[in-house]
């Protein structure tokens, strides 16, 4: 089958399939688990504006609803990142009176918290219904609606033009960006920028890391393809900063062509992706051989133990452990359970493969012998949270880079 980029319509090149997955964000409940959604999950390259992204769409209706379990203030790491940006946001964007900020997927409302305490007019804009409830009770104006071109005009009829259009690893969620920055172009000031992060594809194939390919993550961005699209709809790159947030992450500024001259890094890191052929098919076909090792080695690294007599359980159910799971069939077979922080989630299984969630406690009653951490991108925060299942002998599982055992 022939599948077009949903940017640019050009022809897409599959390059890597993960198989039957499901919605990653789609935990169940115990006694229902006989009307799971599967999707086949491959990506492909785009032959003319080099954007990676999905050659299946799930239905947004499925994985962005009003019981949309994530929240982005559930890690102090994350917290912080976003008391920093708003914080530098008050310095440079919205530093005159009277400035106006939106941010698409505001979910809890965590970066726009410290922008309201900064008496800033300011406007969240987010499906999810309880995690727009999250965002109210600490005074946050939202919207809860998905961000599209008449939700733009809309805004900028009642609120005027926005100063700074921000977002956090949203953008990347979206297939139908032609909408997304038709809105933005609507509500975007005269001098204003749209500021958003997403993982990086470059730190993905560099890592391994092939679990930040699941169902809600449609687009892979580089800063080729991100450039290249927002030529496409009349705005242009001129900041990209190189960021650590989840495992490699770049913030992209776009603005109004020649409202800003493009900063250095722009043309550094492009000078970096054609020298390390990001935008060709020989490092994809390097990252699949990579993955085919990672689920070999795990797979038989989760069998010896089971064979010895070792517990194994999951820490964190997240989004990506989806696609791991899945991916290499680790059931209860292989891990007795996952922990996670989520209140939400607790009682509940796992998508796909039906791991049962508990809470934080549970790891420690008693320890496991091992712990395979699904959540690694938050490793060190995490290590130092449960060093004393460390001092008791405990291990970590990572498989990122590649499978190995702290």
């Amino acid at each position: 089958m022939q599948y077009g980029c949903r940017i640019c319509g050009g022809r897409l090149r599959e390059w890597c399939d993960f198989g039957r997955q499901p919605v990653s964000q789609s935990f169940r409940d115990p006694g229902a688990t006989d009307s799971e959604f599967f999707f086949r999950l491959a990506v492909g390259l785009c032959l003319s504006c080099t954007m990676v992204q999905h050659v299946e769409e799930v239905p947004r209706s499925l994985m962005f609803h009003e019981n949309y379990p994530y929240r982005s203030s559930g890690s102090e790491f994350m917290r912080r990142h976003f008391e920093e940006v708003a914080r530098h946001f008050l310095k440079t964007e919205l530093a005159d009176p009277g400035s106006f900020a939106v941010e698409i997927g505001c979910n809890d409302g965590i970066m726009l918290r410290t922008i309201s305490e900064a008496g800033v007019r300011h406007l969240g804009v987010d499906p999810s219904r309880r995690a727009v409830e999250v965002a109210q009770a600490s005074g946050i104006r939202v919207r809860p609606e998905f961000f599209e071109e008449e939700t733009a005009k809309a805004i900028r009829a009642a609120e005027g033009p926005a100063d700074l259009i921000y977002s956090a690893n949203t953008i990347s969620h979206i297939p139908y960006l032609d909408s997304l920055f038709r809105g933005v172009s609507a509500l975007l000031s005269a001098n204003g920028v749209c500021v958003f992060e997403d993982r990086y594809l470059g730190d993905i194939l560099g890592n391994a890391s092939f679990d930040q390919i699941y169902d809600e993550h449609f687009y892979l961005f580089s800063v080729r393809s991100v450039q290249a699209m927002a030529v496409r709809f009349g705005l242009e790159l001129v900041g990209a900063e190189r960021m650590t947030v989840h495992g490699g992450s770049i913030r992209y500024t776009l603005a109004r062509p020649g409202a800003r001259a493009p900063r250095p890094e722009v043309a550094e890191l492009l000078e970096q992706e054609r020298e390390q052929g990001l935008d060709g098919t020989e490092q994809l076909q390097r990252f699949s051989a990579r993955i085919e090792e990672i689920r070999v080695d795990l797979i038989r690294l989760l069998g010896e133990l089971r064979a010895d007599g070792k517990r194994v359980v999951g820490y964190g159910a997240t989004a990506k452990s989806a696609t791991l799971t899945n991916y290499c069939g680790i059931g209860t077979g292989l891990v007795e359970f996952v922990c996670d922080s989520t209140p939400g989630k607790h009682g509940l299984l796992t998508p796909g493969m039906h791991l049962p969630v508990r809470p934080p406690e549970a790891f420690a009653s008693p320890y496991p012998d091992y712990a395979l951490l699904f959540a690694w991108n938050h490793a060190e925060e995490i290590m130092a949270k449960e060093r004393v299942f460390q001092e008791q002998g405990g291990k970590w599982i990572l498989y990122v880079p590649k499978v190995h055992v702290v």
